[in-house]
């Protein structure tokens, strides 16, 4: 049969497929990539019994969003400019130059590689508990081929094609959603008719006032509540492919940390109405799952069983998607080896730096678990995860005010949201950094025995970002044209 010239895919500059999706589909990856029942079911429960925190849990929550969604912004005008696949590397390299662009494409890297372990261990162990199989979530070997085998599996999800990727997004989203607005309703239901049990609260308003509680307290809990927001910008990552690349992927981002929010307020409060905060801090390694029973009742409570595997599974494949598209950008800019640009002929995804991607994180996640079975470094990588995050979402804003910096006074919504908002998001995530260095600093917030006297998430989270600049030099070595880049400003009209 004969094709005729309109039925051919169109290939954008970088050889992926354009057009292939809309601005729900890049919502969709936005709010799938936080994991947000996993991020619910591992962070609530730390965050409830940080000192003076307690009840104010959904307050802390709120107060996490506000840089989140500053630095959303800077996304959404750098992303207007500069529709690129790399993000974060291809802007703060416009915006601050070839250095500063190369090692923030690195931290994107990391820390996509880094969480790549924690969620391939949960969607095992859920798999195991779905089906019953109880020891086998304890089990180092059962573990370790279940991660195996989701990594390989979102792999060659998003090896296939952006097409499958973002459907697989909206089912196993749409699952998640659905049970934990379930879940929310059943439990307020309970606890205004009374039936919900010992230690359930009415809702106050004083739990949703971040003025309620200390300073201390509440920087220490937004240490943790910056986490559960992390990996919205994945619905820009995936902008080339996108239809109105320059403004959706845009707007998607700063929408889905709106709506982000809007889930992480209403289930924490609900959780904590229905079973009090002593419950929530006793059993924080895994909030949801616990209290299924109690709210569902059996056999009901698989259901949140279900939203936390599906929460872990999506992310897991939302996380492969903008890591090998930075490493893609990275190549077509020339500041790593080319190889790692190279594109399917027929699914037009990235090939190299996809299955790269996956490998690595195989390899990483069979090493951290099976010389670690009590996971101790595992969940300290978690941690330690946070310093590439503030790093790269904290330079996204600062490149955002400073690239557009030539058209911020032509108007006081420029001014605002271009310039001033993301600086301040830039900022506030630089004082994330530092203050997640000093509490990491000390023994009592980590999981495992310090090495070499640095605590484990330190010599993960800045270890693998330091690692990074003996391989920049490396590359400037060989990629010269790209390190001679200079610094640029954003055309003009852009923020007309």
């Amino acid at each position: 049969m004969e094709h005729t010239l309109s039925s051919e895919p169109r290939v954008g500059e970088k050889g992926l497929k354009a057009d292939a999706l809309g601005y729900m589909s890049n919502l969709v990856i936005g709010v799938a990539s936080t994991a947000p029942a996993y991020s619910l079911a591992a962070t609530l429960g730390f965050i409830v019994v940080v000192n003076g925190v307690g009840v104010h849990a959904p307050a802390v929550l709120i107060a996490s969003f506000v840089p989140i969604l500053l630095v959303a912004l800077g996304y959404r005008y750098l992303n207007k400019a500069d529709p690129d696949a790399g993000t974060t590397f291809a802007w703060t390299t416009r915006a601050f130059g070839p250095w500063v662009g190369w090692i923030n494409g690195w931290a994107i890297f990391v820390a996509d590689v880094i969480v790549m372990a924690s969620l391939a261990v949960i969607a095992a162990q859920y798999s195991y508990l779905l089906v019953g199989w109880n020891s086998g979530a304890g089990e180092t070997w059962a573990i370790i081929v279940g991660s195996v085998v989701w990594i390989a599996l979102m792999t060659w999800i998003s090896y296939r094609g952006i097409e499958l990727s973002a459907e697989t997004q909206v089912f196993l989203l749409g699952a998640e959603v659905l049970i934990l607005a379930a879940f929310s309703i059943v439990a307020f239901v309970k606890v205004y008719d009374g039936s919900a049990g010992a230690g359930a609260m009415h809702v106050s308003a004083s739990w949703f006032n971040p003025f309620g509680i200390s300073f201390t307290a509440l920087v220490l809990g937004i240490l943790l509540g910056i986490f559960i927001y992390w990996g919205w910008d994945s619905g820009v990552a995936v902008n080339e492919e996108s239809r109105d690349a320059a403004e959706g992927p845009g707007k998607a981002a700063v929408v889905s940390t709106i709506l982000l929010v809007l889930i992480y307020v209403v289930v924490s409060t609900a959780a904590q109405s229905f079973a009090g905060t002593k419950f929530l801090g006793d059993n924080s390694n895994d909030v949801l799952s616990v209290l299924g029973n109690r709210v569902f009742g059996s056999p009901w409570d698989k259901l949140l069983i279900v939203a936390v595997l599906t929460s872990a599974a999506a992310s897991t494949q939302t996380t492969i998607l903008p890591t090998a598209r930075t490493t893609l950008s990275m190549a077509k800019w020339g500041a790593i080896p080319a190889v790692f640009g190279r594109i399917h002929p027929r699914y037009l995804t990235p090939t190299v730096s996809t299955l790269g991607m996956g490998a690595l994180s195989i390899v990483w996640t069979v090493v951290l678990v099976a010389f670690n079975s009590s996971q101790d470094v595992l969940n300290d990588s978690i941690t330690g995860l946070g310093f590439a995050i503030a790093f790269y979402y904290g330079f996204t804003g600062l490149a955002c005010a400073w690239y557009f910096r030539r058209q911020l006074f032509r108007s006081v919504r420029a001014f605002l949201l271009a310039g001033l908002l993301p600086l301040a998001g830039g900022v506030l995530m630089a004082a994330v950094f530092v203050k997640a260095f000093i509490e990491d600093s000390k023994q009592v917030n980590a999981y495992s025995k310090p090495l070499l006297g640095i605590q484990v998430p330190i010599v993960i989270g800045i270890g693998t970002m330091l690692l990074g600049i003996p391989l920049m030099f490396l590359c400037a070595v060989y990629l010269r044209p790209y390190f001679r880049r200079r610094s640029e400003v954003a055309p003009p009209g852009l923020l007309d």
